[in-house]
């Protein structure tokens, strides 16, 4: 089976386990310099990362194909304080005051019958845990808006909440949908958890779910604060929210997924 990674972009990334590894998440931010971005690059490098899991686009540094990441948080990464804990959350959550979110596809998005379906799914997937907010496709009413669009290649890229109010972006790779409506459901309902405050549930120790050698994405700048009553050790195929995920999802939430969003909202 093949696997697929994620992203965080000053904000966050998603990847998927097959033949192949897809990535995915982010926040619009300013382009870094280009002595910054040497520096980024060479702190990923020492931290551990691939050559070949880190991106430059648009005078951004990504690891995991949708995690932006910052010069300091790159810094952070170097000082190796590995945790054991699965479920993790940024800083900044959605407030009290956000009771619905809207999820607004762009034209593109719209277009594709695919990535509509699992867009659906995604939110039934919020809507069924009863949180202090629900998720709708498009509408009035909303206390904040998300808008869907997508985007090159498989996987997707989100951002983490920032004044109360959920990251207003995801992007979903138009690839992904090779895979099936399941795993296009997993990629939204990741980008969509990274947009409320989750972050990868194997930050720590990307290996679990990727494979390959031990990376720590690190604080990011956004911290990553333990979930109470969630899970003290992450495993393959044990949360939604790891960095990677495999061809064959079900693209539905795990137990400890569904622990971390009921006790944060």
């Amino acid at each position: 089976m093949p696997m697929f990674k994620k992203m965080f972009k000053g904000a966050a990334v998603l990847a998927v386990t097959g033949s192949m590894m897809l990535t995915g998440c982010g926040t619009d931010v300013q382009a870094d310099s280009q002595h910054e971005q040497d520096e980024i690059i060479s702190n990923l490098v020492e931290a551990g990362f691939p050559a070949d899991d880190i991106l430059l686009s648009d005078g951004q540094v990504y690891v995991g194909r949708d995690a932006h990441v910052t010069l300091e948080a790159s810094r952070e990464m170097l000082q190796t304080d590995l945790k054991t804990q699965e479920q993790y959350r940024t800083t900044n959550l959605v407030a009290a005051s956000i009771t619905r979110i809207c999820i607004v596809p762009n034209s593109a998005y719209a277009a594709n019958t695919t990535l509509m379906s699992a867009l659906d799914r995604a939110i039934a997937n919020y809507n069924a845990l009863g949180l202090s907010f629900t998720m709708q496709r498009g509408g009035s009413g909303c206390s904040a808006t998300i808008s869907a669009r997508t985007m090159s290649g498989a996987g997707g890229s989100a951002g983490f909440p920032s004044g109360g109010r959920p990251y207003g972006i995801i992007n979903i790779g138009t690839g992904t949908a090779t895979y099936g409506v399941a795993v296009v459901e997993h990629v939204v309902t990741h980008e969509l958890g990274h947009a409320v405050g989750l972050r990868h549930s194997d930050y720590y120790n990307r290996s679990i779910s990727c494979g390959g050698a031990a990376t720590n994405e690190g604080t990011a700048g956004v911290g990553a604060i333990h979930i109470p009553g969630t899970p003290t050790t992450a495993t393959r195929g044990g949360s939604l929210m790891n960095s990677c995920f495999g061809s064959s999802e079900t693209g539905n939430f795990k137990s400890s997924d569904v622990t971390a969003l009921q006790y944060l909202y």
